[in-house]
């Protein structure tokens, strides 16, 4: 065969031979010899065959190599867009500025190389993936694009040779239809097979996939080709069924056709059958029940076991189906599909397969080629419905939802493409259908208001598909087409559309129904509410604030008319459905009425901006009453709810009540329900509307001039929350303008202002709590004034402070002051707060600013704020003020507040002041004002003669009759007074006015009025309304049997009006008797009035009605005239207190409580500042046990256990509470003081060689190369890297006390912030962290005097007596008495604690940091880590005092040191070790040992150099060893004679540093000095004798003298030699004093200036060392004339000297080098970081780990080191541990700072503990971005990072930060 003989061939001759043969004209040979090579390559069931994958390859490059192929293609590459494809997870960006659609995205190429300065941009992280839009003008606008795309690349490029992609279009052809051949074969439908199966068949796919990627990658020339073979319907023909005699094509063809069967949204089966698939139920042919989803809701049909629901169901399947099937305009949404074209099988078995990620990012890498995009959208919506379908039965929903997203997103934000599919292929129709398919799937029947016969269905909250937001990706495409204009349009003129929506629409009005609990509490709280809220908002309210946007202008009027329309035609058959008439049913609550809402909107949306009549678009009065009920049911049911009536439902229905106001929701939810009420209000009789209100908060019975009631629904304790949730209901209905006529930026500001004045808020937070229209179009806020603007105008910005005790503050907005004193709203503030208890503290804010503005100091009442004028449609609303009905209650309120009734408060007596307020402010035009009293014959049968407030106001009410129990104090008045009528009666007159009184009296019932009115404008035709008889008495409401006392008719005598009650209530809250004088009106100034408390509302008021009536005004004289004190009711028994006296008392016991609290907060807090001091200046506010008084009596220490006070002894020693910490800060030290910085390119690198940690590490193993290790281990000081940091909180306990302290914390479960097994626990006092107790010493804290006296003997007597003190033995403290009785008891406990906190030091280190001796655990090795503990500390609390001892900036350093102890205790543990006097150091510091020279054996290695040892160390190792106290001469004499080592090593180390010229030239002036006097106190001498001895030994000065050259080009005066030897000195100087400070407790050198140079440091440190000698001129200090020598200054050198040359004959040459030695380090620091985040985050991102290779999912930077490390990462893990936890222990001995890159926060590592420290990059509004949320750009707060590096290097992590946990070593 050929085609066999073909693949014998190599591929590439192949390929260059098919290719020449198909370039000529006749190529039928080739053709058919290319058919029948691919037919064996490309056989699909060899399975996937990477062999074939290299065929094409090579067959499409025609003979050449595929990579050339690629590059040739690429350069006719003419496309203009990025469409760069990226996955979930990617970083890409968004640039609000540049985009059209608010899906528009960048990637960050693409972003970084356009210029978006000052543009309003983010950072995200993609959810589901997504594409670049980078030179799309439909997106984004074009000066956005980036530089590449900018340029229309396509204008220039050549066009394409066609031969180089010929066989592409042969080739491509056959390996499309391979792919496809797979997928059928592999498919099994999921209930046969599982999911696993198909992941197999994708996964074989992969490599084929990946190869159609490639190519797509290549540019427009091959996407072209691509776009021609996906798009050709005469290929797909020929190819689709296969060949006859291809049996395999064939059988997977018949696989595809069954596939294809089950795609329609109806089942073919079910069209054909009469029944449903599985025959559930028995119904008419063609109409199918609810089984649109085949057998399986048929099958779970049949298990709802109740007939009767079966039935009901299936009638509404059947309602649904028809009218589904009847309005769809074309069937073809619900056929089973059909294809033409190779793309539109791809797409299918890509939704088949469930969307593989391959797959989704092929599809969408062809976008940019404009042909294949038009194509590609016609195929997805044709693929629409089916692709819902798939969605709904997948397992995998939401990943399937996040890939469905990410194709749509591409496809629908483009206006054009949107407009093209709606016109063609009916999208809108589509989407409409599948949503009502997917929601009729889980409908139940609804059980609102009829339960019975409730034909109304809803869909089910608890079903999976609402629950887990299966919709979403549907309802997001939806809303994106509704944003564009066009499309809109199309749908608001669609009728039969509309229509459609609305019923889908009206399957959420009503759901998740809440029935109140009466009996028991509910045990199961569902949690379905979330579901349903997210539903209405996305599914309802989104598409409608979508539409809202397109109705802005005039000519849109027609939309807003028809969706109002069909809205109350919907409400229409909903209220039949659910079988309304006029009361809602009981104790049930919906929260969801989105057909009102719809209404709402669009009827505000049609009056503010369209200039509808309102009148025009409302319904008759009956319907107003009717759509008035439900919303009117929710505000009363959140009064319930917040007065705990809904208790029993759980905590669930008050998660309704917040959600429902809640930021996100409001805007869709209450404000249009408020909106409807007020149209209502608006529109109604206003006495019915009121009287409404009141009946549906349940308080009509408590609406009574009595002073006992009965109440049939609530019980006493609710009455009080629910009349002020009715009142401030009444308030918010009546002042709230959102609607009525504020413009957008007024809104904007209102909102912002009710936000801040609830508590500063941070930017972010503000803008997520100010409702924004929730449709994305509209940008973040609408209106023409933007956020910002309107920010800088109400609010101050308040700069993030941060404090030393821990929590970072963020940059606050904090209302202006102008704002607290004119706009301060607490209305709107009640409106929008989730939580009651931010009305308080926008209260107690307000009550503070005008305090501190000295405009009120008590308790300030809310104040009132004028409001925007109605707007003329709503001036309707005015009305509800100006009706009898609501002055007849606030009529009774005044009076039972006066009288002192139950259940009144502030609260009540606030909001109805606030109520006359409004009255008085909004009059009703075409009332015209009567001055003249109207004569009062008229008003018998009713309370008040007209409807203006301002005339009621001085209307007087004389009798009032009330029903009350027959118990109540009136009945006995009334009794009593009879009694009295007995007596004959003196004149006839009274009899018969008494008569008269009754038939004045005033009858009032709320309910009846409300029937009344309700049957008035039933039956307005009828003319019997007219005369109905009102009923007298509220007798009307039937008792329940067994009631209480029997109601009787009373009548009250009263004889006020509301302003003789406002002007005794003001007395009443005087408590003074004339508290308003005549002369008081005439010199009010209302101005004044803004703000104060109830005595200022009511002048207020007053001083409103008198200024706006002269009737008003004689009668308020007349009042204050004639005051009198009020007459108090009678009381029931004395006992009973006024409950006003009640709220007083209960005022008066909070300010006391708050009184305490203030002054128990002030205490703890100065303790705090005491104890816990973490950066304050005060120094002694802890005692210093080290610098205590020097007295002679013992040191008394408090144990902050038992409380007593003692000093320490043997038996039962004192301890100090420390905290021990490995520490690698000193290690890390560097020379250079500035920073290293962060690499942020492949460039940049950092060097760990050149700090101290490796400085010395180098050093101590090139020593122990060539000497003796014993020796080794003494020249130097280890613990730079992993040394043991000791520090306390000053507090001290008893040894034994804190071991029981200990084992209660062991049983202790609760406490789980540290580990108590480790030994760790927190101070008893001031709860500092802490892990062991250093023992204190027994005796005097410090020495007596007599130490301190200063000596007169000679230096050589002084280095003897230190000789001899070496060669004691270390005294123990174990008295000898002991000792002899009985040698097992010789170990006191004071010992035995010292050896366990020994232990406890060594264990806090690893043991690499303790083991640097040839042999570990030697006794040498554990003399050198002792020793080094000390030197660790001494080093750090000098770095803690800023690397000086002088500039005193270490108060809080020398807190918390506790050297004096720790040397105790390390000395008395050192002195266990004798030093072999033959090896001792200070022979040969002070004495001539030539004699020993000839000693050493040629095996053995010598000693260590004199001039090579670290000269701090050997002052450590003499003062541990030597027997405690100590004299201070002999510390002075030590000192002394280690300066003269140092000094010598300072001049031998310089002299290196000269040039060969320059030391011949030194050495020279020195001999010619030698000889003067005091010779051995000036360095020139001693110079010169160094260079002329060191010249000796060879290597010394030749190995670098050339680089010496090259180094110092300067050349050496006498100032700079002397300036460098003191900077040598300097160091040790520092320590030594230091250590003197904290033994003898002598003051450190004081010094004024902060920044001091050198040479004065040096002269003070000298002189406070006592070494400054004689010769102290009054110049310049010289550091020479410090040096005092006990033998001949130049034989010692020379005998240091000659060590070192002894070594250049022998091997150990090299170590010549460590004479050169520099002792200064600069203070550790963090690493350099840069200013933007933004550079870090692009670098770090997507680095690749240096262990693994791989981009770790959570990458992090040691910001001490700048290593790269995985957080969490498993790839780098070592023995269970992560590389973070490993990182830390290497870089910082367990302290590790991490700098998360993809979170931009820090976490710190402690040991075993981690936590969270914050973040050093902030946002221009000063706030951190965790985990990079909002992706604004992050620039460094240098304040906090500094803060970071001082709990670093104070070692404070521990202290400060509060929030640890352990890690288990998974970071």
């Amino acid at each position: 065969m050929m085609a066999a003989s073909l693949l014998r061939r190599d591929k590439k001759s192949t390929a260059a031979h098919l290719k020449a043969d198909l370039k000529r004209t006749d190529n039928s040979s080739g053709l058919r010899q290319l058919q029948e090579l691919l037919d064996s390559v490309l056989n699909p069931e060899r399975g996937s065959d990477p062999e074939a994958l290299e065929w094409c390859k090579w067959l499409l490059a025609g003979g050449d190599g595929f990579d050339e192929f690629c590059r040739t293609v690429r350069s006719y590459d003419n496309a203009t867009l990025c469409g760069l494809v990226w996955t979930a997870n990617f970083v890409a960006y968004r640039c609000r500025t540049c985009g059209i659609s608010p899906c528009m995205s960048l990637c960050a190429e693409c972003f970084n190389n356009g210029d978006h300065t000052g543009h309003d941009f983010n950072m995200f992280r993609s959810q589901a993936g997504g594409a670049c839009d980078c030179g799309d003008g439909n997106v984004m606008r074009e000066s956005g694009f980036c530089s590449r795309h900018r340029l229309k690349t396509g204008e220039n490029v050549p066009s394409v040779p066609r031969d180089l992609l010929l066989m592409s279009e042969m080739v491509l052809p056959r390996f499309i239809i391979t792919i496809i051949q797979y997928l059928r074969d592999g498919y099994t439908e999921p209930e046969s097979a599982a999911d696993r199966d198909l992941q197999k068949v994708l996964q074989q796919l992969e490599p084929h996939i990946s190869f159609l990627e490639e190519l797509t990658k290549m540019g427009g020339a091959m996407r072209t080709v691509l776009t021609k073979i996906l798009t050709n319907q005469q290929t797909f023909k020929e190819l689709s069924m296969g060949q006859e005699e291809n049996v395999y094509a064939k059988r997977n063809y018949e696989k595809y056709l069954s596939a294809l069967k089950s795609s329609g949204l109806v089942s073919v089966e079910e069209k054909g059958a009469g029944g449903a698939g599985a025959g559930a139920t028995d119904t008419p042919a063609g109409a199918g029940a609810l089984s649109l989803l085949g057998a399986t809701a048929a099958a779970s049909l049949e298990d709802s076991n109740k007939e009767e629901d079966q039935d009901g169901l299936q009638g509404v399947g059947q309602r649904k189906r028809v009218k589904l099937s009847s309005s769809t305009k074309d069937p073809s949404i619900m056929d089973t599909l059909k294809h033409k074209c190779f793309l539109e099988e791809l797409l299918f078995w890509t939704i088949k397969y469930e969307f593989p990620q391959k797959m989704v990012t092929f599809l969408l890498n062809m976008l940019p080629d404009q042909d294949y995009k038009i194509t590609f959208t016609k195929t997805f919506v044709q693929h629409y419905a089916f692709i819902m379908k798939t969605l709904m039965k997948s397992h995998e929903s939401d990943t399937m939802s996040n890939r469905i997203v990410h194709i749509s997103v591409q496809l629908f934000s483009n206006e054009e493409l949107a407009r093209h599919v709606t016109e063609e292929c009916q999208l809108l129709d589509i989407m409409v259908t599948v949503l009502l398919y997917m929601m009729e799937s889980c409908l139940i029947k609804s059980e609102l208001q009829d339960e019975e016969n409730n034909r109304h269905v809803v869909v089910n909250c608890g079903e999976a598909l609402l629950k887990n937001n299966t919709y979403w990706p549907l309802v997001s495409d939806f809303i994106n087409i509704l944003s564009h204009q066009s499309v809109a349009k199309r749908f608001l003129e669609d009728h039969s559309l509309l229509l459609l929506w609305m019923s889908f629409v009206s399957f959420f009005q009503g759901m998740n129904l809440n029935k109140r609990e009466l009996n028991e509490h509910v045990e199961f709280e569902s949690q379905t509410y979330y579901a349903a809220f997210a539903a209405e908002l996305e599914a309802c309210a989104q598409p409608m604030w979508g539409l809202l946007t397109h109705c802005k202008v005039k000519e849109t009027q027609e939309y807003t008319k028809t969706v109002v329309r069909y809205c109350l035609e919907t409400l229409q058959m909903w209220f039949d459905a659910i079988g309304f008439v006029d009361e809602p049913s009981l104790n049930q609550l919906t929260f969801h009425l989105p057909l009102h809402r719809y209404y709402a909107m669009f009827l505000s949306k049609g009056v503010k901006c369209q200039g509808l009549d309102l009148d025009s678009l409302l319904p008759d009065q009956e319907m107003l009453m009717k759509i008035m009920v439900h919303p009117l049911q929710i505000q009363a049911s959140l009064s319930e709810i917040h007065s705990n009536m809904w208790v029993r439902n759980g905590l669930q229905i008050k998660g309704q009540a917040m959600t429902y106001v809640q930021s996100h929701f409001c805007n869709s939810m209450i404000d249009p329900d408020i909106y409807l009420l007020q149209v209502c209000a608006s529109r109604l009789d206003p006495d019915y509307f009121i009287s409404s209100v009141f009946e549906r908060f349940k308080v009509v019975d408590l609406l009574t001039m009595a002073s006992q009631h009965q109440n049939a629904v609530l019980d006493s304790e609710q009455e009080r929350p629910m009349l002020e949730g009715a009142l401030t209901f009444l308030v918010i209905l009546s002042s709230l303008r959102i609607h009525l006529g504020m413009s957008d930026d007024e809104i904007l500001r209102a909102e912002m202002v009710s936000q801040l004045c609830m508590n500063d808020r941070t930017h972010s937070s503000l803008l997520d709590l100010i409702p924004e229209n929730p449709n994305p179009k509209s940008g973040v806020v609408p209106g023409s004034c933007s956020f910002e603007e309107m920010l800088s105008a109400v609010a101050d910005f308040k700069a993030p402070v941060f404090e030393p005790g821990g929590s970072m503050q963020q940059g606050m907005y904090t209302p202006k002051a102008e704002v607290w004193e004119k706009e301060f709203d607490p209305i709107m503030v009640i409106l929008r707060t989730v939580y009651r208890r931010d009305v308080q503290s926008a209260m107690d804010r307000y009550a503070a600013f005008l305090k501190q503005s000295g405009v009120h100091t008590g308790n300030p009442w809310p104040p009132y704020k004028e409001r925007t004028p109605l707007h003329p449609c709503y001036k309707g609303l005015v009305r509800l003020l100006h009706c009898k009905t609501l002055h007849i209650v606030i009529f009774t309120l005044l009076y039972k507040i006066w009288m002192d009734h139950q259940n009144m408060s502030e609260h009540v007596l606030c909001m109805v002041l606030y109520l006359i307020e409004l009255g008085l402010d909004n009059q009703v035009q075409d009332d015209k004002v009567e001055e003249e009293p109207c004569i009062e014959e008229h008003c018998h049968d009713s309370w008040f003669p007209g409807t203006s407030l301002l005339s009621n106001l001085h209307h007087v009410i004389n009798f009032v009759r009330v029903r009350v129990p027959e118990t109540a104090p009136e009945v006995e008045r009334k009794r009593e007074r009879e009694r009295e009528r007995e007596t004959p009666p003196s004149t006839s007159s009274e009899s018969t006015t008494f008569g008269q009184n009754l038939r004045e009296a005033q009858v009032f019932s709320l309910v009846a009025e409300r029937r009344r009115k309700f049957q008035e404008i039933i039956n307005r035709s009828n003319h019997e309304a007219s005369q109905a008889v009102r009923p007298k008495s509220s007798s009307s409401r039937w008792l329940p049997p067994g009631s209480p006392p029997q109601l009787v008719t009373e009548i009250l005598e009263i004889r006020e009006s509301m302003l003789s009650l406002l002007v005794k209530l003001h007395q009443k809250l005087s408590a003074k008797q004339n508290s308003l004088s005549l002369s008081w009106l005439a010199e009010v100034d209302p101005a004044h009035h803004a703000h104060g408390d109830g005595l200022t509302a009511i002048e207020r008021i007053l001083a409103k009605a008198s200024a706006r009536s002269r009737h008003s005004k004689r009668c308020l004289q007349e009042i204050c005239g004639k005051v009198c004190p009020p007459i108090p009711p009678k009381k029931n028994s004395p006992g009973d207190k006024k409950s006003m006296d009640k709220e007083e008392r209960r005022q008066r016991a909070r300010e006391r409580q708050q009184k305490l609290l203030a002054e128990f907060a002030s205490r703890q807090k100065s303790f705090m500042e005491t104890a816990m001091d973490v950066e304050s200046p005060e120094t002694d506010a802890v005692m210093d046990v080290g610098s205590a008084e020097p007295l002679d009596s013992e040191v008394l220490y408090d144990c902050v256990i038992c409380g007593q006070s003692g000093p320490s002894t043997e038996d039962r020693p004192t301890g100090l509470v420390v905290l021990l910490q490995a520490s690698s800060v000193l290690g890390h030290r560097c020379r250079s003081d500035t920073p290293k910085r962060l690499p942020t390119t492949d460039e940049e690198h950092i060097y760990p060689e050149d700090t101290c940690g490796a400085t010395n590490d180098v050093r101590l193993s090139l020593m122990q190369r060539y000497f003796k290790d014993s020796s080794c281990l003494q020249s130097v000081s280890v613990g730079w890297d992993g040394g043991v940091y000791v520090q306390t909180c000053g507090h001290t306990l008893h040894i034994d006390c804190h071991k029981s302290y200990m084992e209660s914390l062991r049983n202790d479960q609760v406490l789980q912030g540290f580990s108590v097994d480790k030994g760790e626990f927190t101070c008893p006092l001031c709860r500092q962290f802490a892990n062991s107790v250093l023992p204190c010493r027994p005796g005097r804290g410090i020495e007596t005097p007599a130490w301190h006296a200063p000596s007169n003997k000679s230096m050589s007597t002084l280095v003897k007596e230190v000789e001899d003190l070496q060669e004691q033995l270390g005294i123990f403290p174990v008295s000898a008495s002991v000792k002899q009785r009985d040698p097992i008891l010789a170990e006191s406990n004071l010992s035995k604690e010292m050896e366990s906190v020994i232990k406890d030091i060594k264990n806090t280190t690893q043991k690499k940091y303790m083991d640097y001796g040839k042999n570990p655990g030697s006794p040498d090795n554990d003399f050198l880590f002792m020793y080094s503990v000390a030197r660790t500390n001494l080093e750090l609390e000098l770095v803690h005092r800023g690397g000086n001892l002088c500039s005193g900036g270490a108060s809080a350093a020398a807190k918390r040191s506790c050297l004096n102890q720790l040397f105790h205790v390390l000395a008395m543990h050192m002195r266990l070790y004798s030093i072999d006097s033959a090896y001792n150091p200070w022979t040969r510091l002070t004495q001539s040992t030539y004699s020993r020279e000839t000693e050493f054996c040629d095996d053995e290695r010598p000693e260590v150099p004199m001039l090579f040892r670290d000269v701090p160390s050997l002052l450590i190792i003499f003062i541990l060893t030597m027997p405690q106290p100590l004299r201070k001469e002999h510390f002075t004499c030590v000192v002394k004679v280690l300066y003269s080592l140092q000094y010598t090593q300072a001049l031998a180390a310089l002299s290196i540093r000269f040039s060969r010229e320059e030391r011949l030239a030194w050495s020279n002036t020195g001999a010619a000095k030698k000889n003067m006097p005091n010779s051995d106190k000036s360095w020139e001498s001693l110079l010169g004798h160094v260079i002329s001895e060191l010249t000796k030994a060879k290597d010394v000065y030749d190995t670098n003298s050339e680089e010496a050259l090259m180094l110092s080009s300067s050349v050496w005066s006498p100032q700079s030699i002397e300036f460098t030897l003191q900077q040598f000195c300097l160091p040790f100087l520092r320590l030594s004093c230091l250590l003197q400070h904290h033994l003898y407790g002598d003051s450190l050198p004081g010094c004024q200036v902060h920044c001091i140079d050198v040479e004065e440091e040096f002269s003070l440190l000298t002189g406070c060392l006592s070494l400054a000698g004689s010769v102290q001129s009054s110049g310049s200090m010289s550091s020479a004339a410090c040096l005092e020598w006990n033998l001949n200054a130049f034989d010692l050198i020379n005998q240091w000297c000659s060590e070192v040359i002894a070594l250049s004959s022998s091997p150990s040459q090299q170590s010549v080098s460590l004479l050169v030695q520099d002792p200064q380090w600069a203070a550790p620091r963090l690493l350099h970081l840069p200013d933007n985040y933004n550079t870090i985050f692009q670098y770090y991102h997507r680095k690749s780990c240096t262990s693994c290779g791989k981009t770790p999912k959570d990458p992090a930077l040691c910001l001490v080191c700048g290593a790269f490390v995985c957080l969490k990462g498993h790839c780098c893990k070592q023995q269970g541990v992560c590389e973070c936890v490993l990182h830390s222990q290497h870089c910082g001995a367990a302290t590790g700072i991490f700098l998360l890159v993809n979170a931009s926060v820090i976490i710190i590592i402690r040991g075993h503990r981690f936590c969270l420290w914050g973040s050093v990059y902030l946002d221009a509004h000063g706030e951190e971005d965790r985990d990079l949320r909002r992706g604004k750009p992050l620039y460094l707060c240098e304040e906090r990072y500094r803060v970071l590096e001082q709990q670093w290097v104070s070692h404070t992590f521990d202290h400060i930060n509060k929030r640890w946990g352990p890690h288990y070593n998974g970071l």
